[in-house]
């Protein structure tokens, strides 16, 4: 009788959710689930039951499996949905471990929340990016604070503008997610017109612009079963990118929508990119460039 060969993996509890820029990383599950987990639209913690973080012996099994499997992968995400808001003790122990452990880890990432930078301070913030930690992604989703509290954030938009540049003052490197559709019914414009101005004044290196995929068990889902939520039209999600990417005014790096979830892919390096890009969305919205399948979106 042969037996089954079952390759060596670190231990993760759960599906394991990383940004498609860590697509080549370490992923190392520090925590398990969300903190905050009442997002009307996310449904990517829902079974993973009360947020906590793991215990160190086995996240020090972790890294020791991590040494003999990813030799000179030079990058490492920390999941799960929001790592940054372990305490800095936590993080004072991780970091130094990853360092011991992994010497050719160039880059930590992890999620955060504008909560979760609430309870750290500048201090803190520096720290951890002199400690490895380069990158941190934030869901700001809505900069309008009508749609924040209609999908249920834990943040208003000012918290999230005040997070985001104690973030790029610490020297970590900044990626922040938005979502198009998610706006209450009659206020999709308002929803794009006001995350522009606020990821204007993030300032961040990254943005990524998804657009809602309606998942069961969220939410969302029962307001769209009870006609409570409207779910944009591919026309009506280009006019909201559109929108959203004209009234944002970045200095430097890009502004994507090239997300499986999207209709028209694009990447577009700000500031020089922006016009030509807000011209392929006319060409689009006219009907003269051909858009993403249905069946080819997923998140």
């Amino acid at each position: 009788m042969s037996s089954l060969w079952i390759p060596e993996t670190l231990d993760y509890v759960g599906p394991i959710y990383r940004p498609p820029s860590e697509a080549r990383s370490i992923i190392l599950q520090a925590t398990v689930g969300c903190a905050h987990n009442r997002c009307t639209f996310c449904v990517s913690y829902k079974t993973k039951g009360r947020f906590r973080i793991k215990d160190r012996a086995v996240i020090e099994a972790d890294l020791d499996k991590a040494a003999r499997l990813y030799p000179g992968v030079k990058r490492l995400f920390v999941a799960d949905g929001d790592a940054l808001i372990m305490p800095m003790r936590e993080w004072r122990w991780l970091l130094p471990a990853i360092r011991e452990n992994l010497p050719w880890v160039e880059r930590v990432g992890a999620y955060t929340t504008a909560r979760a930078v609430r309870k750290k301070t500048d201090e803190d913030l520096r720290w951890l990016r002199e400690n490895g930690l380069g990158i941190l992604y934030l869901g700001l989703e809505s900069g309008d604070d009508e749609t924040l509290r209609y999908v249920k954030k834990d943040s208003d938009s000012a918290q999230m503008i005040e997070a985001a540049r104690r973030i790029r003052r610490a020297g970590i490197l900044l990626s922040v997610t938005v979502l198009l559709g998610i706006a209450p019914p009659g206020r999709s414009l308002e929803h794009a017109r006001e995350t522009g101005r606020v990821l204007t004044a993030m300032d961040p290196e990254y943005v990524g612009a998804l657009s809602v995929i309606v998942c069961e068990g969220t939410e969302l889902a029962g307001q769209v079963a009870r006609g409570e939520h409207h779910v944009p039209s591919p026309p009506e999600l280009l006019e909201e990118l559109r929108e959203m990417l004209a009234a944002t005014h970045m200095t430097h790096g890009l502004f994507m929508a090239n997300h499986a979830s999207n209709y028209l892919p694009l990447k577009v390096r700000m500031p020089g990119e922006k016009e030509e890009a807000l011209a392929l969305l006319d060409a689009a919205r006219s009907g003269l460039v051909p858009l993403r399948p249905e069946e080819h979106r997923a998140l």
